[in-house]
């Protein structure tokens, strides 16, 4: 063989390396579609807004919640926000509204933990996390609708 075509070989198999090592490599994390957020002591009630507009179901995001809560409802694949908890929380609230209309929400966490989060009552089918032990770190925020490609202009709330 000639030093040729062991520069060739050493070269294809550093290749197929590099790609079968990106392959295993953890997915990092995606850019929001919209506004991201920063909670700590004393950081008053924070909104940011959006819309909803997804045709991926929230299920494939994440099955079912830390409670075994299915996660239902459309969102883009992307999360739609970014919340960064600076310390931890004994309890957190997170609310869509929409002006009433059928909104859902999904949360990860830096842990991978995963809450869900449905209508605020009958009355109002916003959504609304409300939830203790909420670790410091990065969560992914996805607000989604129940229905497939339905855009909804929302704010969401969070409140501490």
């Amino acid at each position: 063989m000639t030093n040729k075509h062991q520069r060739r070989g050493a070269v294809a198999l550093a290749a197929g390396l590099s790609v079968g090592l990106i392959s295993t490599l953890p997915t990092l994390a995606q850019q929001a579609n919209f506004e991201s957020f920063t909670l700590s002591a004393g950081t008053p009630a924070t909104s940011v807004s959006g819309f909803t507009n997804g045709i991926s179901a929230l299920s494939n995001i994440a099955g079912r919640d830390r409670n075994g809560t299915i996660c239902a409802g459309f969102a883009d694949v992307a999360p739609d926000h970014v919340m960064v908890l600076q310390q931890d929380f004994a309890t957190l609230t997170l609310q869509v509204n929409s002006g009433g209309n059928d909104t859902s929400i999904l949360i990860q966490g830096p842990d991978g933990t995963v809450r869900c989060g449905d209508d605020t009552d009958r009355r109002n089918p916003d959504a609304l996390v409300q939830d203790q032990s909420w670790s410091a770190g990065t969560y992914s925020i996805w607000v989604g609708s129940h229905q497939q490609g339905q855009r909804y202009n929302y704010s969401l709330s969070a409140n501490p």
